[in-house]
């Protein structure tokens, strides 16, 4: 969905996206590779942390409702297969074998990548922030920083923490700040063009024995429909879709749920949707669809933030990018 009411940010995102448009293969390549680094990375740290997320291995499975997308699929395959994801075409017959509980009747063929992985992205943050805070992170939430002023060597904070207007002062800082990343950066003098596109799911929640066993385990992606979905443990299903080009409104529309919904009761028409949950985001998109990793023009900031619709696919792979780049800059300042 595409709000026309002039903007120039809209504008200008929306000129450097086709402008990158020919660089889509030589990104989804990029972004692939980065996904499977970040794979590695994200099981060290579950392993080492002991972290408890609903992780459940079980793949995804891309179905192509008719042959001349199941065609298309073949191209974007070749691809993900030249990055080094194992993903594969696979039969209706394949399919129902995979997943058992998809009604095949719309389904012409599709994909299947056993390697991936889904989870709770709440458990998991949760339980990052307690650990960081174990090893010493000071954290202040529902916080409104208002400006950020460099200082030649140091860099200064003004924010207001229950309404009570304060000021820190710091040696180095990373801007991962969603889609308000672009403003921040504005304050420090780098040009980032991310622009806010909206997001909607649902939560449907499995009340009833007849829906947890209706449901599916593994995750699917519907090409034709723009749909993907995740099982959360025993008792949700996420269904998400859609992609909304409406500024920073943050609504969430009825018109854009409901096709959620009626998707659910296509596919799986023994799971009630009775208890859903409706949720939209923001995500930060680049005109690229390439985050923005690195440093900034002044010394001491750093930027970590653009990751679109894969936030938690790369966020592993590039926290660790950041920090070995931060960690390389304080060597190079004491030598």
């Amino acid at each position: 969905l595409f709000n026309l009411k002039p903007s120039l940010h809209k504008f200008t995102w929306v000129l450097d996206f086709l402008s990158n448009i020919p660089n889509y293969k030589k990104h989804t390549i990029e972004t692939t590779k980065m996904a499977i680094d970040s794979r590695r990375v994200f099981k060290k740290i579950l392993k080492e942390e002991k972290i408890q997320i609903d992780l459940e291995e079980k793949g995804i499975l891309h179905l192509s409702a008719t042959k001349e997308i199941f065609e298309h699929g073949l191209k974007v395959n070749n691809l993900l297969n030249e990055a080094g994801l194992d993903r594969y075409p696979v039969t209706k017959n394949e399919i129902k074998k995979i997943e058992p509980t998809i009604d095949l009747n719309n389904i012409f063929g599709g994909f299947y990548t056993k390697s991936d992985m889904t989870g709770d992205i709440h458990l998991f943050t949760k339980q990052l922030a307690e650990i960081c805070k174990n090893k010493g992170v000071h954290f202040l939430y529902d916080t409104n920083v208002q400006k950020i002023s460099h200082l030649k060597d140091k860099i200064k904070i003004n924010f207001s923490l229950n309404n009570d207007k304060q000021f820190d002062i710091y040696d180095k800082i990373v801007i991962c700040a969603g889609v308000d990343s672009k403003k921040f950066a504005n304050m420090v003098g780098d040009k980032i063009n991310i622009y806010p596109v909206k997001g909607y799911s649902i939560t449907v929640m499995l009340n009833d024995e007849i829906s947890q066993i209706s449901a599916p385990s593994v995750s699917l992606l519907d090409d034709k429909a723009k749909i993907v979905t995740s099982r959360l443990g025993q008792f949700r299903f996420r269904i998400a879709g859609t992609a909304e080009f409406n500024g920073y409104n943050k609504d969430i529309r009825n018109d854009r749920i409901t096709p959620l919904v009626k998707w659910c009761n296509n596919f799986f028409p023994n799971v009630s949707t009775e208890h859903s949950i409706p949720w939209a985001g923001l995500r930060p998109m680049t005109p690229s669809m390439m985050p923005k990793i690195g440093k900034g023009k002044l010394s001491g900031i750093f930027y970590n933030t653009g990751h679109g619709h894969l936030g938690w696919t790369l966020s592993s792979l590039t926290s660790e990018l950041i920090a070995t780049q931060i960690l390389c800059d304080n060597n190079e300042a004491k030598n």
